[in-house]
């Protein structure tokens, strides 16, 4: 199954339930960093049980202090011998308390010239001594789908753990996410046309002014609206993952159907939510709950911001300006 077709499911499931489509398929997320960078012993241990369903993985890279400066992470991994220390802690972890393994971005090189030759990718089991998983609660949306704190507290690896190169670490997880956002836009979009289709359901259904909402032309403005906007983004990531299978990557592509794609599930969310009037804001309703499952996809795996800045970089280079 090529990553086009594991968007496709993935639309299909936060069409239906947003959290729980999470928790499912993001089972396997952080294995991508293994099929990219890992060696071939890697692969043949760690990537069968995960599709046979016997385990879980995630990656561990956010932080207290490092969010999108993905460059300031400090939780260290010092090398004694054959082994790494990992000490330090990371946060918003998906599957941090489920995981079997998890790949862990660490400061290796710090003495490095470029910030960006620093850091390393580690796989550590969760099951070693030292590690300690937290659940975080209150979360705003998806709360089906587990997130936790990490905390290493000397925690010995061998250094046959290592993925890719030693230093190499920004430098993966940016070819990572170029891989693993698309998957992000097909949540979107799948969000997005649930709520929709919700909307649809209950403007044919309600009735105000003797006559059902459908048949007012701001309500069928809304709908036209929605229904374009989310085919327009589904399009965007069409592309981007297509390519992907081809492989071919376009970091720009990938950003711009990151960006609209959440901004689409929020901004359809919110109209949803709208025509739903006082019922929508009731947890009777799913529609509140999508409502509040939507804004993650603006914020994780790259911000909308972080986003834009990669599409202008693309255009006019790291360092133009408008004049």
């Amino acid at each position: 199954m090529g990553f086009f077709e594991h968007c496709l499911i993935n639309e299909e499931f936060w069409r239906v339930d947003p959290g729980i489509g999470l928790s499912i398929l993001a089972a396997t997320f952080g294995s991508e960093m293994i099929q990219l960078f890992g060696t071939e012993e890697q692969k043949k241990a760690l990537l069968p049980p995960l599709v046979k369903g016997e385990a879980i993985t995630g990656a561990a890279i956010t932080e207290p202090d490092a969010g999108s400066d993905v460059t300031s992470v400090i939780t260290r991994a010092i090398p004694v011998g054959g082994e790494y220390i990992i000490n330090g802690t990371k946060t918003f972890t998906t599957n941090g308390t489920t995981a079997h393994f998890i790949q862990v971005l660490c400061l290796t090189n710090p003495e490095a010239e470029s910030r960006h030759q620093r850091h390393s990718v580690i796989i550590m089991e969760t099951d070693r001594e030292g590690f300690e998983a937290t659940p975080l609660k209150n979360k705003l949306g998806i709360r089906a789908s587990e997130t936790a704190e990490l905390i290493f507290s000397d925690v010995r690896v061998p250094r046959e753990n290592l993925v890719g190169k030693e230093g190499n670490g920004f430098h993966q997880f940016m070819v990572f996410f170029d891989h693993t956002r698309p998957h992000i836009c097909a949540q979107a979009v799948g969000l997005a046309q649930g709520a929709m289709e919700k909307a649809v359901k209950h403007v044919m259904e309600r009735r105000q002014f003797g006559k059902p909402l459908a048949s007012f032309q701001a309500t069928r403005f809304k709908i036209a609206e929605m229904a374009t906007r989310i085919e327009a983004a589904r399009n965007l990531y069409h592309k981007a993952a297509w390519l992907l299978d081809q492989g071919k990557t376009d970091s720009k592509l990938t950003s711009m159907a990151k960006w609209y794609s959440g901004e689409i599930a929020v901004r359809v969310a919110d109209e949803v939510l709208q025509l739903h009037g006082g019922y929508g804001y009731m947890g009777d309703y799913d529609v509140e709950r999508f409502y509040r499952d939507a804004k993650i996809v603006e914020i994780y795996e790259g911000t909308k911001e972080i986003e834009k800045l990669i599409i202008a970089r693309s255009i006019l280079g790291r360092g133009s300006s408008a004049s």
